[in-house]
């Protein structure tokens, strides 16, 4: 599908753009019968036909002129001219620093164009506004940024390179800056410090931006691209409405080189896209611990469909920052196998991030292998139970998902005063499946066809041996 989208400026103006793309049904019903509904607010935005091209602006393809300026000025321009596409031509590398877009505006990387973003830390200052790991502070601009904007795009088949191994190197060398900066982001968000004097921007802090990073925005598309070596995770909207992420390849295996992680937004679409990362593909974020309840957002409406997920810790999950709540996730027609893949649907919290994971349905996925379980919920990941925000997971529904191997089939961890509850799992098969499942505080799972090694199991849902 081209991203270059005709529009009769004489037909529909463009401020009218933002409530055409969420005029939509009223959501009703249950279940997947809302999934038509859903479906109906997410329309990604249309622009002019009108082009900037970066080398009318100065922009050189030969890997070594920074083109920041000559991005700059094409993007303004265009924004000026109430919209239309900042054109990258192919056949060649364009050297960057950080890409700011603004409303109206489709940046587009043509087929053989590269976008090298630059590996000087400075160069992603002065600091901007962002939620890093589900705290806002101010700190080094992702790569590509949007604050406050409406009607932006990414698209095009050409690359963007994150240029990421310095930024993993300069993290690895010594973890005790990036633990240090954590510390007083913790310090700064538990004594509840205003955010405008949250500045953790100091290159000895050792903090790696993330990629593709809109912020507080409505009517987005990311689409087409190649994304790699990105210095942390990837497609990260935060407090956005109405995105679109469709047929983007994102391969990373930096640390936290997670995918596509929607933070505290509504009416998400990821579609046919692969993910090949060395941390989760997708996961579900609404904020974490005093910060993420001071935002008090959740994450509701998320369509994941068509996606192939190769290695990751897990294909789709919730958390482990979920602290606002994660509600109404649909899953349908993905595939995922890799040995390097943990988990396909994994819920992660703990009693100090909180949280409530409700209404969440999968169906006609394929696993090929995962490493550890198919269904994972963890209520202690990453800390023991020693706060004081129980969270909650229910109504999570599996239909005609087959794996064929794993170490569990289900692996369900939650607390006594908590149990996981409404789990429903219909027409699925779960082959050499090494060490059965383990169920720690389980109400109301519901078998409907349900075979395990080949063998049927009902709600008891007792240990299964391998074959």
């Amino acid at each position: 599908m081209s991203s270059r989208m005709k529009l009769s400026l004489f037909l529909i103006p463009l401020f009218l753009l933002s409530a055409l793309a969420v005029s939509a049904a009223e959501i009703t019903g249950s279940g997947w019968d809302q999934l038509p509904a859903i479906l109906e607010h997410i329309k990604a935005p249309e622009f002019p036909d009108r082009d900037f091209d970066v080398t009318n602006f100065g922009a050189k393809a030969d890997g070594k002129t920074d083109c920041s300026d000559a991005i700059k000025k094409a993007i303004a321009k265009c924004h000026e001219a109430r919209g239309g596409r900042v054109l990258v031509p192919g056949n060649g590398t364009y050297l960057t620093g950080p890409i700011h877009l603004k409303s109206n505006v489709n940046l587009e990387v043509a087929k053989g164009a590269t976008l090298l973003f630059s590996d000087n830390f400075t160069d992603y200052l002065p600091p901007v506004l962002i939620r890093w790991e589900g705290e806002e502070c101010y700190s080094y601009s992702p790569l590509i940024y949007a604050n406050n904007c409406e009607n932006i795009a990414v698209t095009g088949e050409g690359t963007l390179n994150g240029n990421g191994k310095t930024w993993w190197d300069w993290r690895k060398s010594d973890g005790e800056p990036y633990r240090a900066a954590n510390n007083i982001k913790k310090e700064w968000c538990e004594s509840k410090k205003p955010v405008a004097e949250r500045i953790l921007a100091k290159k000895d802090f050792h903090w790696c931006p993330t990629f593709i990073a809109p912020y507080n925005s409505k009517n987005i598309l990311i689409e087409g691209l190649t994304l790699i070596d990105g210095p942390f995770w990837n497609v990260v909207p935060v407090y956005c409405e109405n995105v679109t992420v469709r047929n983007l390849t994102i391969r990373n295996h930096g640390p936290n080189g997670d995918g596509c992680n929607p933070d505290s937004c509504k009416y998400v679409l990821i579609e046919g896209c692969v993910f090949d990362t060395g941390d989760d593909c997708i996961a579900i974020k609404s904020g974490k611990n005093t910060d993420g309840r001071r935002v008090n957002r959740p994450s509701e409406y998320i369509v994941v469909r068509n996606c192939k997920m190769i290695d990751g810790h897990g294909g789709i999950v919730m958390g482990s920052e979920m602290t606002g709540g994660v509600r109404n996730v649909y899953a349908e027609d993905c595939e995922m196998d890799s040995p390097n893949l943990d988990r396909a649907l994994r819920i992660k919290t703990n009693s100090v991030r909180g949280g409530t994971v409700e209404n969440v349905y999968m169906r006609n996925v394929n696993v090929g292998q995962v490493g550890e379980a198919v269904f994972k919920v963890n209520f202690q990941y990453g800390e023991k139970d020693t706060g004081d925000f129980t969270p909650a997971v229910r109504n999570i529904n599996l239909e005609n998902v087959t794996c064929n191997k794993s170490e569990y089939g289900l692996l369900l961890n939650a607390y006594e005063r908590s149990p996981v509850t409404g789990i429903n799992i219909k027409n699925c098969s779960f082959n050499n499946v090494e060490k059965g499942n383990i169920l720690n505080h389980v109400k109301g799972l519901k078998v409907d066809n349900l075979k395990i090694n080949g063998k049927p199991v009902d709600d008891n849902l007792e240990p299964v041996p391998a074959k």
